[in-house]
């Protein structure tokens, strides 16, 4: 049995045809299915979390990463429940860490024919997770700029938000603690990864590998206004680490502290009020995914 939870507005109401073909490649591979659709915010953690606590088959996302996040906040039953997922948003930033493929076809074909592989995600306090990359700086900056834009949509406007940000935005001061050491930032952005990409295909964190058991830190630390043009054209590139600006490093858990309280980004939900201490969780979560090469 498979639960599917699918969000037919993600990817702006476009993608309802995505939702369509997967169901119809699970009725066409006989697979006994149960499809919940979601209609308001927050209503998928809570399908997660009932559906995974029933144990009566795994559970399939269909929808982007927003989707994905309410999911995996609300998954419980880890022994018993797989988690799968249907690209279907507008970024869909988190499949392709994982690997998934691009059409609903071949994305069923996948849960179907193989079997879930460990996948890690992150724990933070109040009990959010996060499964791509959570962050502050510009990013949160990039968002809160997409949602009050009333005229452009989809990968454009995070563009275009990005652009203006990048010449408008001051430096977060912030102390980071992993692996046993502290050190001070005046950051851009400072984010933590276990996927590889935010922005519909933007590489902020280029060498997060799925698997590895490590998060990846990255900082752009004290950047003047006179590169950022060059740093805006390394980050689009996915070579945002060859600028000597850039900080990296892997670790399991990391503690950042800002000098005023700011928000988080979440895989893209924002968090005010929630402390940025971030853990990597092993061997719980199975997904139905592929292997990624470190780049």
């Amino acid at each position: 049995m498979y639960h599917i939870i699918a969000n037919p507005k993600s990817g702006e109401g476009k993608k309802l045809h995505i939702h369509r073909r997967a169901i119809e490649r699970f009725e066409a591979l006989k697979q006994e299915i149960c499809v919940h659709e979601t209609e308001k915010p927050g209503q998928a953690t809570i399908l997660a979390r009932e559906l995974s606590q029933e144990g009566s088959g795994d559970i399939v996302v269909i929808g982007g990463d927003g989707t994905l996040h309410e999911v995996i906040n609300g998954f419980t039953n880890f022994e018993n429940c797989a988690l799968g997922l249907i690209p279907a948003g507008t970024g869909n930033d988190f499949a392709a860490a994982a690997g998934l493929p691009k059409t609903p076809e071949e994305a069923v074909d996948l849960i179907v024919h193989s079997e879930p592989i460990p996948t890690e995600f992150m724990q933070m306090p109040k009990g959010v997770r996060g499964i791509n990359v959570i962050g502050t700086g510009i990013d949160v900056e990039i968002l809160k700029r997409c949602r009050a834009s009333k005229v452009l949509r989809g990968k454009f406007q995070y563009l275009i938000s990005l652009i203006i940000s990048l010449f408008k935005f001051k430096n977060y001061e912030l102390r980071a603690k992993l692996n046993g050491k502290e050190e001070k930032y005046s950051a851009l952005i400072a984010c933590v990864g276990n996927g590889y990409r935010i922005g519909g295909g933007i590489r902020m964190c280029p060498k997060a590998v799925l698997g590895d058991g490590l998060l990846d830190f990255v900082a752009v630390d004290d950047v003047k206004k006179t590169r950022i043009p060059a740093a805006f054209i390394k980050l689009m590139k996915g070579r945002i680490l060859e600028e000597s600006f850039a900080r990296f490093e892997r670790c399991e858990h990391i503690e950042i502290y800002p000098e005023k309280p700011l928000t988080i980004q979440v895989d893209g939900e924002l968090y005010d009020d929630l402390p940025f201490i971030v853990d990597i969780v092993k061997d719980k979560l199975r997904m139905y995914r592929k292997e990624r090469s470190e780049t």
